[in-house]
This record gives structure tokens, C-alpha cells and sequence, in this order.
């Protein structure tokens, strides 16, 4: 098996602010941010991979999940290629994939989920409105539809909703995602810092993961003994 990326999922419904808080968490030196949409949308469509796309956004269907993995991985390395992303020092936050328990299985084989922050809105109308809200102020008309919120709330509650049973319960972390974006992410903060403390060393620093200094401690005392 390659090495795997160690990764916190962000995961929600349609409207929850995955895709705000990944960019805010990825400005935090240890975190880097990857949506699905980002790299769909930075495909060179005169590549092999973007002429597949074409043909499957062109006529409005879904891209196989086979595909939607590969594309995603192609995409990663190329990042850590550049330096973009550093796999030794970063976690990698994603949105966006696994969209589906069939992607979760395929995308084992290139992360290892430390953490899921499961951000909740437990009043789905008022999702509904942040969706027309955001929507209407980005111009795009066709989305602040009604009809097409609510198609995309059905695709998630049929299809990525059942990805949370997939991984263990212990690693997944509910979120409240009401309120303004700096509480939103305060919550989120409780939760990843200790990750990152425990299997990263500071990104400033360079002082050892908190994990490494509790061996380190062991070793010691087990000396001293």
C-alpha cells in the first residue's frame, strides 16, 4: 500500500460551511485544504483525465467514482510534487470526497482518516436559506433555486450521509455549524489542534509531536527504573 495522507474530513450538509471553514483552517501553518470542486476545476481539459471529465459534465453526468478517485490522487501528488502540500508536516483537510461509501472504500487506499469533523445544522431550513443567500450574493441564479437545494439536501441525505457509518465513531467529531464563521471555527479548533499536536510536530517550531515527547518520557522514567 503507498503512503497514506494523514487527513481530517470535513463533512456536512449541503450549506454547512465545509468548504469557508477549509479555507480558513488552511491558512493555519500544519493544515493544508483541499475541496473536490478545486480540483475538478483545476483539470487541464487537454489532459486525458480532462477530455473523461468533459465527457461526463458535458452531458450533465456524474463522474464515475473510479475516475472522480483517480483524478483526486493525480491531483494530490502533483501538489506534493510542487511543495505544496508536505505529507510530513501537514494534515490534509478535505471536502468534498468521499462523497459516497463506494469513494470511501477507493480513497482508503491513499488516506488514513485521523478525524472527521461532522458539522451540524440540525434546522434544515435555515440551511436551505443560507444556500439561497449564498447563492444570490455569488451571482449564480440557477442554484439559489429552490428545487435545486433541495435535490442537492436529497443526494446527500441518500447517498453521503451513510459515508459517516463507514468510519469508527471514535474518530468523528460533531460540530455545531450555526453561528457566525469565527465561533464555527473556534468549535473546529477544539477538536483538530489536539490532532495535530499529537501526530505532528509544531510547523513553527519544529518541536516534536506530543505523541513522540510521551515515548520520550517513557523511555526516561523506564531508564530511571
Amino acid at each position: 500500500m503507498p503512503h497514506r495522507f494523514q487527513t481530517i474530513l470535513l463533512f456536512g450538509a449541503p450549506g454547512a460551511g465545509k468548504g469557508t471553514q477549509g479555507k480558513i483552517l488552511g491558512q493555519i501553518p500544519g493544515f493544508y485544504h483541499l475541496s473536490c470542486g478545486e480540483v475538478f476545476r483545476t483539470l487541464d481539459m487537454n489532459s486525458e483525465l480532462g477530455r473523461t471529465f468533459m465527457q461526463y459534465s458535458s452531458k450533465g453526468r456524474l463522474v464515475p467514482d473510479e475516475l472522480t478517485v483517480d483524478m483526486w490522487h493525480k491531483n494530490m501528488q502533483a501538489r506534493t510534487v510542487l511543495g505544496e502540500y508536505k505529507p510530513n508536516s501537514d494534515i490534509l483537510v478535505l471536502d468534498g470526497i468521499p462523497r459516497n461509501v463506494p469513494q470511501a472504500k477507493l480513497v482508503s487506499r491513499y488516506i488514513n482518516v485521523l478525524e472527521i469533523i461532522h458539522l451540524v445544522c440540525k434546522d434544515k431550513e435555515q440551511m436551505i436559506k443560507r444556500l439561497r443567500r449564498r447563492a444570490l450574493k455569488e451571482n449564480r441564479i440557477d442554484d439559489a433555486k429552490e428545487s435545486v437545494i433541495r435535490k442537492r439536501w436529497s443526494v446527500y441525505e441518500k447517498e453521503t450521509y451513510p459515508v459517516l457509518a463507514y468510519y469508527s465513531k471514535e474518530i468523528i467529531r460533531e460540530v455545531d455549524a450555526t453561528g457566525s464563521p469565527g465561533r464555527i471555527l473556534e468549535r473546529i479548533l477544539e477538536c483538530v489542534v489536539p490532532t495535530q499536536e499529537t501526530h505532528f510536530s509544531n510547523p513553527i517550531s519544529g518541536e516534536a509531536p506530543a505523541r513522540a515527547k510521551k515515548a520520550s518520557v517513557g523511555k526516561v522514567r523506564s531508564r530511571k527504573a
